[in-house]
């Protein structure tokens, strides 16, 4: 139980190990157990979001690292996501493209029709109108809060931000 709580803590391996007085190979195995828990927790406990008058944004964002902090090519793994506003509930799927194809696939599957979508203008999601939704987009390159509908896509953006956060950087 000591091990489990450790491990949720975030206390780093080494410290556990040397607490514990336990081998590495155990530490490992208890973290990667705990992972596939929580991850298996997740799974079975998510349902499809929005509906009629619900809204949800949705985005997409690259989880990695950039070396030594240089340029903007990162590598990692593409994530798409949506937080329905008012409830919290949220899903994040990782992609191997962000094509149309994938995403509104995606979209399919964890959005109810009918919902409002709000998004950033990337060129994937413009079929939403044909396949049921309302859509409202955000230029980012201009504002981060459409001035005429007043869409936004910041409760998904903090999501990832939080996502992030709790993610080491060579895990990501």
């Amino acid at each position: 139980m000591i091990l489990t709580y450790d491990i949720m803590q975030k206390v780093p391996s080494k410290a556990i190990q040397k607490e514990l007085q336990i081998e590495e190979n155990t530490a490992c195995d208890w973290f990667r157990f705990c992972r596939e828990v929580v991850l298996d927790f997740i799974e079975n406990k998510s349902e499809m979001t929005g509906g009629e008058s619900k809204v949800v944004e949705i985005d997409e964002s690259k989880f990695g690292k950039m070396k030594y902090h240089r340029g903007h090519y990162m590598k990692g793994q593409w994530v798409f996501g949506g937080a329905e506003r008012g409830t919290g509930r949220t899903f994040l799927v990782a992609v191997h493209d962000r094509s149309a194809e994938t995403l509104i696939g995606l979209i399919k599957q964890w959005i109810l029709p009918g919902t409002t979508i709000i998004s950033d203008c990337w060129a994937a999601y413009n079929s939403l109108r044909e396949e049921g939704y309302t859509h409202f987009t955000v230029n980012h390159s201009i504002t981060f809060v459409d001035q005429t509908t007043g869409a936004h896509t910041n409760t998904t953006e903090s999501t990832w931000q939080h996502v992030k956060v709790l993610l080491s950087p060579y895990n990501r």
